[in-house]
């Protein structure tokens, strides 16, 4: 069973400022976003939890250069995207 993708207003303003800046990750993103809802664990995501301040939040890779945080509900089945960008951006 898939998982389900909510995204908030104030992420789809974030990931709109990313693709404004990254047309050319356009496509990867969309791909992370597909394989994500059908499965989080796919070894190509690189799906990790986050310690310190982002205690409870995990990152998921687009490429080796950009990332999306999310909040993975796995009870609920749902996935809450966060922020998405490079590694200090997201981090």
């Amino acid at each position: 069973m898939p998982y389900q993708i909510v995204f908030t207003e104030r992420y789809n303003r974030i990931a709109a400022r990313f693709l404004k800046r990254h047309p050319d990750m356009a496509r990867a993103y969309e791909k992370t976003l597909a394989l994500l809802e059908l499965n989080p664990h796919h070894p190509s995501l690189r799906l990790h939890a986050l310690g310190g301040r982002l205690a409870g939040v995990h990152s998921v890779s687009i490429n080796l250069s950009y990332r999306i945080t999310l909040h993975l509900l796995v009870t609920e089945r749902e996935i809450i995207p966060l922020n998405v960008g490079d590694h200090d951006a997201v981090y």
